[in-house]
């Protein structure tokens, strides 16, 4: 979903917003720096297995009265993709209490971040900003991705669609403002598409 190259996975990484993913797990045995950030990481491992216990049944529920939302092809069914999300959630769990020790889970959120100015090359979030706009703001987004361009050098967001599957209505807002403060705005269509047209990500650089 954000066209990560192999020298994209060599640099100084931040997710924002992560959850319980695999992502850092995974980037960090292949021995890349990776920091992931989200108000989950408050709870210990027994909370957020129980969490995620308890809300597995109603977001599978969600996919199947929403199926026609989402692109069944290289997933084929609700049922597989709650087997691939579990197992990347059980690989999230087993990672998470090293994870922590090593500064890689931090608990926190958008719209500010506990980093000096600098601190990654590539901040990546997916899945919240422009999902949620009728739930968050366009200040809030403004602020949110302006605080991810302080952090980094590169910001990537995806997909650029709200829940109802339609593009969000602060896109050109934030986007207007960002490029009136010098960055460099891009929409990029990418290869991963689940959410049915959801295959664009927004990718905001520093002059």
């Amino acid at each position: 979903m954000f066209d990560l190259s192999e020298s994209d996975l060599r640099l100084r990484v931040l997710g924002c917003g992560d959850g319980p993913a695999a992502f850092n797990a995974t980037l960090s045995r292949r021995g890349g720096k990776v920091v992931s950030l989200d108000p989950i990481y408050v709870f210990d491992t027994a909370q957020i297995r129980r969490r995620i216990a308890e809300t597995y049944e109603t977001v599978l529920a969600q996919l199947r009265e929403n199926k026609n939302d989402y692109v069944w092809e290289s997933i084929r069914s609700v049922q597989e993709l709650g087997l691939i999300r579990m197992a990347a959630m059980e690989e999230f769990l087993v990672d998470y209490e090293t994870g922590k020790e090593e500064g890689r889970y931090i608990s926190g959120e958008l719209p500010m971040l506990p980093f000096a100015d600098g601190s990654f090359d590539l901040a990546l979030s997916s899945h919240f900003l422009f999902l949620y706009s009728n739930q968050l703001t366009e200040a809030f987004h403004l602020q949110a991705l302006k605080e991810m361009l302080r952090a980094a050098h590169e910001v990537r967001v995806f997909p650029l669609l709200a829940l109802d599957g339609k593009r969000s209505v602060h896109l050109d807002f934030v986007t207007k403002q960002l490029e009136s403060l010098g960055y460099h705005i891009g929409i990029k269509r990418v290869t991963y598409e689940f959410q049915r047209g959801g295959n664009e990500m927004l990718t905001i650089r520093s002059s």
